[in-house]
């Protein structure tokens, strides 16, 4: 991955119920974590999100999550690892078939929420979810965490025969080991379009952040991800792309 690219959540809507701005966001960026009915998102809503992507030269990852459509695929769920990594295969593959449907196809995987979180934290369920990417397709990239200590997950992906993007983020404030700071602490998520500008540029530029204790945070990315939910933010994200070409320019 020669830059870095941007993504974002998407088809995350359900029925009636409409989240996020996917057609206005869409143009704007290089990957669509297109969500596969756990945590959010119906057939529907798949296929034409799949369409979307498909339309505007968008590459396509499955989007799994716990199965938690109440709390959004926020909450940790008790699953043991083959639950896991079931779970993780069966998403994938839901998805995979509206790609196929399309004339297009899958690209990576990028799981979602607590998930995400969790395996980000336990290498138990790390392991878990890169048995499914490597038992489904060992030639998809898994979308990981980008935290200050990546060796252990190069190390298993290795083991297993997968590839890894890791992942920062333009509008979230970190701890000082890389990880994010939960939502539920006040300045978790990052508002201020010139905060999150600033952020999506020092990660393009393998600048440090500053954690929220102060210290340096330095983050080694492929991928960056951003949000489009609110007029706000969509405008975030196209200045977010001109900043990146600015970034790419420089080199």
């Amino acid at each position: 991955m020669p830059s870095l690219l941007l993504n974002a959540d998407m088809g995350e809507s359900v029925g009636p119920w409409k989240m996020g701005l996917d057609a206005d966001v869409m143009p704007h960026v290089d990957l669509a974590n297109i969500a596969c009915g756990f945590h959010a998102s119906d057939p529907d809503i798949m296929r034409y999100t799949v369409r979307l992507a498909k339309e505007h030269g968008v590459r396509i990852g499955a989007h799994p999550g716990y199965p938690d459509l109440i709390g959004f695929g926020r909450r940790s769920m008790a699953c043991s690892a083959q639950e896991i990594e079931n779970l993780v295969l069966y998403q994938t593959g839901a998805l995979a078939a509206f790609c196929r449907a399309e004339n297009t196809q899958l690209s990576y995987i990028k799981p979602h929420g607590a998930l995400y979180n969790d395996m980000s934290k336990d290498i138990e369920k790390l392991e878990a979810v890169m048995r499914a990417v490597a038992a489904y397709d060992p030639t998809l990239p898994l979308m990981v965490m980008a935290t200050r200590d990546q060796e252990p997950a190069r190390a298993l992906a290795a083991k297993l025969g997968i590839t890894l993007w890791f992942e920062a983020f333009a509008d979230r404030a970190y701890d000082s080991q890389g990880f994010l700071v939960s939502r539920r602490e006040p300045g978790a998520v990052h508002h201020d379009p010139r905060l999150i500008i600033d952020q999506a540029t020092r990660i393009a530029r393998r600048q440090p952040l500053t954690s929220n204790d102060g210290s340096e945070l330095l983050l080694q990315a492929d991928t960056l991800c951003v949000h489009g939910d609110n007029p706000e933010s969509i405008a975030a994200v196209k200045a977010i792309r001109q900043a990146l070409k600015a970034c790419a320019a420089e080199v």
